[in-house]
């Protein structure tokens, strides 16, 4: 009979900026090394002006238009917004935030995730500066 493990590791990815910056070799690589063959994998980011994604990780037109379509839904700059203590850019990052996930969950099977074969999984940043962005990573299974 196989026992449940669960295990927490940290991973920091530094930002230049927005747009999508993929680590998915670094979690690749810590679930194979932690031994667990099959589970879920948790993954967390710990911003509110970043999220997580798992997009296309081939063709790079994909993330340039979905940094596009994101600027023109969550423009900055807008009078609208009251929350301007941080920059013209933090009330559209804490939006696009919003509207994408802070979350993820993949079932890892054959001790890796079961990502499909052009899936990747990415930090989405939303502000124009450099930022070092931690993301949780929470493996349970056996």
């Amino acid at each position: 009979m196989a026992v449940m493990r669960q295990l927490f590791h940290e991973i920091t990815v530094a930002t230049r900026g927005k747009g999508l910056y993929a680590f998915t070799p670094r979690v690749r690589d810590w679930v194979r090394a932690s031994g667990i063959g099959r589970g879920l994998l948790t993954l967390y980011i710990r911003h509110t002006s970043a999220s997580l994604l798992i997009q296309e990780n081939h063709d790079p037109s994909v993330r340039t238009d979905l940094e596009r379509f994101l600027s023109r839904l969550a423009p900055e700059g807008d009078p609208v917004y009251e929350h301007t203590l941080e920059g013209a850019d933090d009330m559209p990052a804490h939006i696009r935030a919003a509207l994408t996930q802070t979350h993820l969950s993949i079932p890892v099977a054959d001790g890796g995730p079961m990502l499909g074969t052009w899936q990747g999984i990415y930090v989405f940043e939303h502000r124009r500066a450099a930022q070092t962005r931690s993301v949780l990573l929470h493996l349970l299974g056996e």
